[in-house]
């Protein structure tokens, strides 16, 4: 099983909500006072190792020391083993990342989420959130990959593409059949006046190809999952990773290009 059948539950990554809210504040678009609500939801997010802070502290008490930033100081970044593409070159926040598979960019600091799940007295489950926070060594520096982002443009070109070409294979694989719920996420992706859920600033290029590659990432992790009732073989469950690699690589490519996009 590939990195795509991560532990994540089908939601929008949390990093994302970030990079975007943040960048939108910064380029004076979005309300400071909204923006902790807006990143969160209706999780608790924490934040651990924050600068003077001997604790882990709620979010909102940690955006001020990101007041001085550029919009363009904020990035996201969507690593995997092989392709490190955006990081800062090695160090903790680097690894923790590439663990992850997501993380923030925002000046001097990285940052990296921390799911929690917790189990109520009652049964309920629920999860809180807990973003590690990383010096940076070199603010600014690039590493492998470092600027090598395409812009939203390229970056749609090529998840069309990449789409197109895996089309025929999950075809014929009939991914459908033991992932009956995909469905609905598919003919998402084919509607074309679905919009991204981005804040102020975002243009309709970068909403567009934010909003599908959000869906297509979250249809992404659920195919990359066991089938149910042991659906498939091995020899199948291995021609379905063959199929999804590229696909997977665009549409994380897309996400971090639509986040990382200049607003207007």
């Amino acid at each position: 099983m590939f990195p795509a059948a991560r532990a994540a539950s089908l939601s929008v990554r949390r990093s994302t909500r970030f990079v975007t809210w943040v960048r939108s504040w910064r380029a004076g678009l979005a309300p400071y006072d909204e923006v902790a609500a807006e990143i969160s939801g209706d999780e608790e997010h924490l934040v651990a190792d924050a600068p003077q802070q001997w604790t882990e502290v709620p979010l909102g008490e940690v955006l001020p020391t990101l007041a001085k930033l550029h919009p363009d100081e904020v990035r996201l970044v969507l690593p995997v083993p092989g392709d490190p593409r955006g990081l800062p070159g090695p160090g903790p926040f680097s690894g923790a990342a590439l663990v992850a598979e997501e993380g923030v960019v925002a000046g001097g600091y990285g940052l990296v989420p921390e799911v929690r799940r917790h189990t109520s007295g009652s049964g309920d489950t629920f999860e809180t959130v807990a973003w590690r926070m990383y010096p940076l060594p070199e603010p600014g520096a690039g590493g492998p990959g470092a600027g090598l982002e395409p812009g939203p443009a390229e970056a749609e070109a090529d998840l069309n593409a990449a789409l197109s070409a895996a089309t025929a294979q999950l075809t014929r694989l009939d991914i459908a059949q033991w992932r009956p719920e995909l469905g609905g996420a598919l003919a998402t992706l084919r509607r074309p006046e679905f919009a991204g859920d981005l804040p102020p600033g975002y243009d309709a290029r970068a909403r567009r190809l934010y909003a599908r590659a959000s869906v297509l990432d979250q249809v992404l992790a659920l195919a990359g999952q066991a089938a149910p009732g042991g659906a498939i073989n091995g020899y199948e469950a291995a021609q379905r990773d063959e199929a999804l690699r590229p696909l997977m690589t665009a549409c994380r490519r897309a996400l971090v290009a639509a986040c990382n996009a200049r607003l207007g």
